[in-house]
């Protein structure tokens, strides 16, 4: 006789008692969603992972440290076996049974009451795969559906629309250093979402090409010693759009509060009246060094690392950067937006007692495919960009963490590329 399909529902567990019995990789990996979903955990286990045994410590759940006893599933509503001793799974899971106590088998998923789907999350939405077929049963196929449906909807390739009214505003979305793999899952479904993008020249411009014909793409571009749309320009563009009731994202390179006026722009919106949701990004200042082999820290080498601005001149009135206290720090200083001052960044620092044989990374156009990294030290620096026509945006390293990864390939360092559970 054929066997009938698993029935899906989703267990409601706040507050009611769940036993996990085993403390080892799979309770590793299946505690967390427990805990997120507030159920009332007991472990039952004489040794435990170190992470699991941080939960106990945490107080996220309680350890009862020694092996199954009948009588241990007393009063669960749920239950995970995950010993590695299958006379005690065999005895839970009859006690379970004797109970009436929805059970899930690490080892036996035939002799389980209930079975773990392959699950993932999306704003709000919880994609849950199960294999209907017990005789095809294959994990890596339904966590391989789970991922293409997840994906599908973070990216907005998988269209899901909203059939309750959208309200509307305006997203602060950090698009990251430029690879457009590097926004933030969150950053990318707002985009697909947007009916209205207005985008900055540092921001992943790869994926203005993904959105579909209706949306309008404002440039808001600030060129060095360019054309550039001014501030009060782009503010008054996000009120205007955000008021006709129209989704509009304000795409910004790396991460808006890092030198990206992000707080200028909210101060506006919420000035007007505007909800503002703001998106962090990765910034350029430790994933652009990253991507070029570069750790911003290393043991024993830097404890430390200053991010700073270098559009202002040390000398100049204007500047806010105490670069005599720079000088004097022993770990590595990240500068952004310092291509055209950092002949006299470097002087100012060698003045105050920095090293002029410290060694200088310049990474242009860093996570792209115009990616280039050149070398010099804190003497050389001003020449050097002249001679090898370094131009921004450019992110410049100064530290002996500079030389860490020199003999590591180019590859080697890279950030890996995007890509795509077993059902218990």
């Amino acid at each position: 006789m054929a066997e009938h399909p698993a029935y899906p529902v989703g267990l409601r567990l706040s507050g009611r008692r769940v036993v996990v019995l085993g403390g080892g990789q799979v309770a590793q990996r299946r505690l967390p969603a427990l805990i997120a979903a507030g159920a009332d955990l007991v472990l039952v286990s004489p040794e435990a992972t170190p992470s699991v045994e941080a939960m106990a410590d945490a107080g996220e759940i309680t350890w009862e440290r020694r092996g199954y006893a009948d009588g241990d599933l007393a009063g669960a509503w749920y239950a995970l076996i995950a010993t590695s001793d299958p006379d005690a799974n065999r005895a839970a899971s009859a006690e379970a049974e004797r109970h009436r106590v929805w059970c899930v088998r690490s080892d036996d998923a035939d002799a389980a009451t209930a079975w773990t789907p392959a699950t993932g999350h999306s704003e709000g939405v919880t994609v849950a795969v199960l294999t209907t077929d017990a005789r095809g049963r294959d994990p890596r196929h339904t966590a391989a559906v789970r991922d293409a449906v997840v994906e599908g909807l973070r990216d907005g390739t998988l269209v899901a629309p909203h059939h309750r009214t959208r309200t509307p505003g305006v997203a602060l979305v950090g698009g990251g250093p430029g690879d457009p793999d590097l926004i933030t899952v969150r950053g990318r479904r707002l985009l697909a979402e947007a009916d209205v993008v207005i985008a900055d020249r540092l921001g992943p411009r790869d994926l203005l090409a993904e959105l579909p014909p209706h949306v309008e793409v404002i440039d808001a571009a600030k060129i060095p010693y360019g054309r550039f749309m001014a501030q009060e320009a782009i503010n008054d563009a996000l009120i205007e759009h955000a008021r006709k009731g129209r989704s509009v994202v304000r795409l910004k390179g790396g991460d808006p509060y890092v030198f990206g006026r992000g707080m200028e722009e909210v101060q506006a919106l919420a000035e007007a009246g505007i909800p503002c949701t703001v998106v962090p990004g990765i910034s350029s200042s430790i994933s652009v060094p990253g991507a070029a082999g570069i750790p911003v820290t290393h043991r024993g080498v830097a404890h430390e690392f200053t991010v700073v601005s270098g559009h202002v001149a040390p000398d100049d009135a204007r500047s806010l950067v105490d670069w005599r206290a720079l000088a004097e720090l022993t770990g590595t200083l990240v500068i952004l937006m310092g291509v055209d001052k950092i002949g006299r960044i470097a002087e100012t620092l060698i003045a105050h007692g920095r090293s002029p044989d410290t060694p200088v990374a310049l990474v242009q156009e860093g996570t792209t495919a115009a990616q280039r990294r050149v070398d010099a030290t804190l003497a050389t620096v001003a020449e050097t960009v002249t001679a090898q026509d370094v131009r921004p945006p450019a992110v410049i390293v100064v530290g002996e963490v500079v030389a860490v990864g020199a003999d590591t390939p180019p590859d080697a360092a890279r950030p890996a590329p995007a890509g795509s559970d077993p059902q218990k």
